[in-house]
């Protein structure tokens, strides 16, 4: 079986921005860039988590969140992490389903880079669990850049969920998107 731990795309488009991006497991000694983004106010508006304050909590958090984590990885350019993606599977009756989630420094929002590594991640996951028939991502209805995201990745928007889930102090609409095994093509 392939190792697919770390994925690379190396695409030398003269409008690429970032031509070496990579996804590979997210590592203590990343603390440095992933504070450039889990610090930022703006970047965690839309995230289950709160920004960190320190140094010692953005540690804590790679070490006992992160790494333990079955399917979590950094987005990278020229191998320095700007940005993370994970697929939690469910379990249970809910097994053929998993949740994409991502997150990007601020400094990188607007130029495709999260539309790819969503692409990335829609290439090998179904591959890698194959019992996977649904990847699906929950999206605040205010965050239009990311659901600009996945409708790029190819993700159908399925509707609005009134209400759904209680972030940061209050109840939230999220819009529901999906892509099935059935509805991508590998690059």
């Amino acid at each position: 079986m392939e190792d697919t731990s770390v994925v690379q795309l190396h695409q030398n488009k003269p409008e690429d921005e970032c031509p070496n991006l990579s996804l590979r497991p997210l590592y203590v000694s990343d603390i440095d860039a992933f504070m450039v983004w889990a610090t930022d106010e703006k970047v965690a508006h839309f995230c289950s988590w709160e920004p960190c304050t320190n140094k010692e909590d953005g540690l804590s958090f790679i070490k006992n969140t992160i790494v333990p984590h079955p399917w979590f990885r950094a987005i990278c350019v020229d191998d320095r992490p700007i940005g993370a993606i994970s697929v939690t599977s469910n379990s249970g009756k809910d097994k053929c389903r998993g949740e994409l989630g991502y997150v990007l420094a601020l400094k990188y929002w607007g130029r495709g880079i999260a539309t790819r590594a969503v692409g990335m991640v829609a290439d090998i996951i179904f591959d890698e669990r194959p019992h996977l028939e649904r990847l699906e991502a929950l999206v605040d209805v205010e965050n239009l850049g990311s659901q600009r995201v996945l409708e790029k990745a190819g993700f159908q928007r399925e509707g609005v969920l009134r209400k759904y889930i209680f972030l940061k102090g209050r109840s939230r609409d999220v819009v529901m998107f999906s892509l099935l095994s059935t509805d991508h093509c590998p690059t």
